[in-house]
């Protein structure tokens, strides 16, 4: 059996450095679709995306133009030097999307959590020489993604890659819309090496205005291309406005991108390193920031209840429990206890002073 670590993939050879995705979120009118490929500069833009079925989380929202849109991307196949992608998720998608020659196609973030549908477009495209590409899973699991990849193996699928879009969260004040978790796409690639991963900013940020220091964030530790979504006139955008740049603001940021990895500093391995471990702990005090605020609101909560009850803010029994359980959980994880405890007794003093504020 084909282990994924022994396979070549050698398709990515033949395309530009950064190999570069582009297109809107949604393949919407005929006119839409074939203009924002008219505009989008093909001296650096290799392959031309549009989604054509879109996975939307709830009903009754645009999902998708189907089948007709198929017939737009075959257009700009025939008419550019651009070749095509899209997204699908079952096997009538695959089906379709290979009747129009459609060059690249990815398995989405919903679709790589359940095996089930995986295996199904794989079994779809068995023996496939298109390039198949699978993005990260919605919620973090390491596990899961690998997974996918060899389900396509087992159906001697070879030319293979994966995109990195983000992790979905219910928190609503992190700076970018899906959380990077840097730490697990570039494990993967510490693992998989040989494995072409792509970087998806639009999705990772949300935000077209922190596209281009993400994506400098992912050429610097090394991913090999990105996948930008990009419209005549993302203001009218039919799903995602927010995430979608014009073609000359996404030829912009190739340009400054270009010069980015043109420079010295670029190069440098100490200092592409620090930044990949520094940028990591950007993330992981973000997120403790978040916890803290977290745990203070429910300590305004506790403080309101401790007043309509005529309960006493300080109760010492409950302080002690607090400090055993975080010192059993620090000493699972080798860390000082003395270190551990000094950091809580901070905390509770900071949460005593909001219970006595909302009492």
């Amino acid at each position: 059996m084909t282990k994924l670590e022994d396979i070549k993939q050698n398709w990515l050879n033949k395309f530009k450095k950064p190999f570069v995705i582009a297109g809107p979120c949604s393949a919407e009118t005929e006119q839409q679709t074939i203009d924002t490929a008219i505009k989008i500069n093909q001296d650096y833009v290799d392959v031309y995306r549009a989604g054509i079925w879109k996975p939307r989380t709830r009903p009754n929202n645009f999902e998708g133009i189907g089948k007709k849109g198929l017939e737009w991307l075959k257009y700009i196949k025939q008419n550019t030097n651009m070749l095509t992608a899209t997204e699908v998720a079952n096997k009538r998608h695959v089906k379709e999307a290979l009747k129009y020659d459609i060059d690249i196609l990815w398995i989405g973030a919903r679709s790589t959590v359940n095996p089930f549908t995986v295996q199904e477009i794989a079994e779809a495209l068995e023996d496939t020489k298109k390039i198949i590409l699978i993005k990260n899973p919605t919620h973090v699991d390491l596990e899961i993604w690998i997974g996918s990849l060899e389900r396509l193996i087992n159906k001697n699928i070879k030319n293979i890659g994966v995109i990195h879009r983000g992790f979905s969260t219910l928190e609503t004040k992190l700076e970018y819309r899906n959380q990077p978790k840097w730490n697990i796409a570039l494990e993967f690639k510490k693992q998989f090496p040989n494995i072409p991963i792509i970087c998806d900013p639009s999705h990772i940020t949300g935000d077209k205005t922190k596209i281009l220091e993400v994506s400098k964030k992912a050429l610097e530790f090394g991913y090999h291309g990105l996948m930008i979504e990009t419209h005549i006139n993302p203001k009218e955008a039919w799903s995602d406005a927010n995430q979608q740049i014009t073609p000359k603001e996404l030829n912009d940021i190739i340009k400054n991108l270009i010069n980015y990895k043109n420079k010295k500093i670029y190069n440098n391995k100490y200092t592409s390193h620090i930044n990949m471990l520094r940028t990591i702990i950007d993330e992981i005090d973000q997120n403790l920031v978040i916890n803290i605020n977290a745990r203070m609101q429910i300590s305004r909560n506790i403080g309101i209840l401790k007043q309509k009850y005529h309960q006493s803010i300080k109760q010492p029994n409950r302080e002690i429990e607090v400090y055993q359980n975080i010192k059993k959980y620090g000493s699972s994880l080798n860390i000082s206890e003395e270190f551990i405890q000094k950091i809580f007794q901070i905390i509770q003093q900071e949460s005593i002073k909001i219970q006595k504020n909302n009492s």
